[in-house]
């Protein structure tokens, strides 16, 4: 009789501590991204952080580890014919939509023609495509006019625009028109409901997601999700930022502002991290469709008249995270080179005045986007501006946050009338590996990114180049790009290269080493 009293007493007890229920506690990881999530469609913008929204709920057919090496994501085996004009894909098993719905060819097919009407590479891979068909539901079918040597390259390329893989019908929304339909089939799914721009954005677990069955690297293998649930909140001050992160309230602040380092450093439970090791390339993008810069001359004024040091200077500070680099394709890279380079970026202020002089340059003002809210890059546009000015230029500085000039930049309206000349951003150092794909570099007009550059010359090279397999005739074209960059055509200007410090709480753990950010496989004690 004791006994069962005993018994009786301790399950009243449990009952009411609330004890008694073997639940599973939910694992929440809260980070601090480099911007506000407001635009969501990552085929119609390349902003880094709608990238990596697209990373947390979708999938791509192909990827890359940490070595860049492109690896199968979504497929499963590929063939390709003795002509090399036919290549056959075939989807792995277990893919599903998060609505439930098996993954299908025809929603890859879309997916891909989506994407490739907005992307670089996209758009030099369909040149070549004479038909892109789905013969049944696990199948791929894409037929070229000739050998083209960046297939794989092309669908697997880690940096924006992602080829990022859709249902049919969120992928026949025109490509200029952002979508609606968030369903993706990646290992995360997107809480819209949750989604309020300007406080948080957040993503659950897709429980039903089948990873590969290799180990993750980079943005390749296993998508091993093992938190039930992330919160990207929006803290816009960077002091802020650090101050949650000190106290727990936040596990991870991407972009470490370089002057609040020496603090989170003297923190034991603060660690410092560079995530993405091959860095990236900041850059001032010309709008070429309106006055002063649908002028070339005046667009190499500014290539003499900008000083790169200054720049790194103001928005990376530790020398230990910034490297000068007067080539348009990353430093260290196979392609580096300075052909063109070598008497710019230095702040020849002499000679921009004597361009702008022989251009006949009006005084009509650059309308400068500034934005303020990135660290890291809040300090582009202002040290910019004097410099510009001490050669002649009249600047007119406008400042934005980042989410609105990712919008604005889309607009040709005239510079006033709402439209731009210049603004400042950053791509990853993958972005920029080849005259194929680095978006600024394409120049195929309308086609083009933001700024609209249109130079026969400049699609030409980067043709011969996507069909090239030689490397030293693959170096040499890209010379010859770099040329015609720097002095027939400029349509933008490289400002040196730079890595991030992320600060992460040493309770999380697993951050992969990628492009971009990727979330799976981070455990949080």
């Amino acid at each position: 009789m004791l006994g069962r009293r005993f018994v009786c007493a301790v399950v009243a007890a449990l009952a009411f501590t609330g004890a008694a229920p073997a639940t599973h506690a939910e694992t929440v990881l809260k980070v601090a991204l480099h911007s506000d999530l407001k635009i969501v469609d990552p085929i119609w913008t390349t902003a880094l952080i709608t990238t990596h929204h697209g990373n947390m709920i979708y999938d791509t057919l192909f990827s890359v580890d940490e070595k860049l090496a492109v690896k199968p994501q979504m497929v499963d085996k590929w063939d390709v014919s003795a002509d090399k004009l036919t290549w056959t894909f075939t989807l792995r098993d277990g893919l599903e939509w998060h609505d439930g719905q098996p993954v299908t060819a025809e929603d890859c097919v879309a997916s891909l023609k989506r994407w490739a009407a907005k992307d670089s590479m996209g758009q030099k891979l369909m040149g070549e495509v004479t038909s892109l068909t789905a013969p049944d539901a696990k199948t791929i079918k894409m037929v070229l006019k000739e050998p083209y040597g960046l297939v794989l390259d092309s669908l697997g390329k880690a940096s924006a625009n992602i080829a990022f893989m859709m249902p049919k019908r969120v992928a026949e929304t025109d490509p200029n028109t952002q979508i609606t339909d968030f369903t993706g089939s990646g290992p995360f799914i997107f809480k819209k409901d949750e989604w309020k721009p300007g406080e948080k954005a957040v993503y659950v677990k897709n429980t039903k997601y089948k990873p590969r069955n290799e180990p993750p690297s980079g943005l390749a293998g296993g998508k091993v999700v093992k938190i039930d649930r992330v919160e990207w909140i929006t803290i816009p001050d960077q002091q802020t930022q650090v101050n949650a992160l000190l106290n727990g309230e936040i596990d991870l602040i991407e972009i470490t502002p370089p002057d609040l380092l020496p603090l989170l450093q003297k923190d034991k439970n603060i660690s410092i991290q560079v995530v993405n090791p091959a860095g990236r390339q900041y850059e001032m993008r010309f709008n070429v469709l309106t006055k002063p810069f649908d002028n070339a001359k005046i667009r190499e004024a500014a290539l003499y008249a900008i000083d790169q040091k200054p720049f790194l200077e103001a928005n990376v500070g530790d020398a230990k995270y910034y490297t000068l680099c007067k080539s348009v394709f990353p430093c260290g890279s196979p392609l580096e080179t300075t052909k063109g380079w070598d008497d710019k970026l230095s702040g020849n202020i002499a000679k921009a005045k004597e361009l702008l002089k022989e251009a006949g340059y009006d005084g009509t003002p650059v309308v400068m986007m500034h934005q303020t809210d990135i660290a890291g890059h809040n300090q582009l546009a202002t040290v910019a501006k004097p410099q510009l000015e001490a050669a002649g230029f009249k600047v007119d500085l406008q400042a934005m946050d980042w989410q609105t000039l990712v919008a604005r930049r889309a607009k040709k309206d005239p510079a006033d009338k709402g439209g731009w000349s210049v603004f400042f951003t950053s791509w990853g150092s993958p972005d920029v590996m080849n005259p194929v794909s680095a978006a600024f570099i394409n120049a195929s007009c309308d086609k083009a990114a933001f700024g609209w550059p249109c130079d026969p010359e400049i699609e030409k090279l980067r043709d011969a180049y996507a069909k090239e397999t030689d490397p030293a005739k693959q170096k040499a074209i890209a010379e010859q790009v770099s040329l015609r960059l720097s002095s027939g055509y400029p349509t933008f200007v490289p400002l040196g290269q730079f890595t991030t410090p992320t600060a992460i709480r040493t309770n999380v753990t697993g951050i992969l080493q990628v492009p971009e950010l990727a979330l799976w496989n981070v455990e949080k004690k």
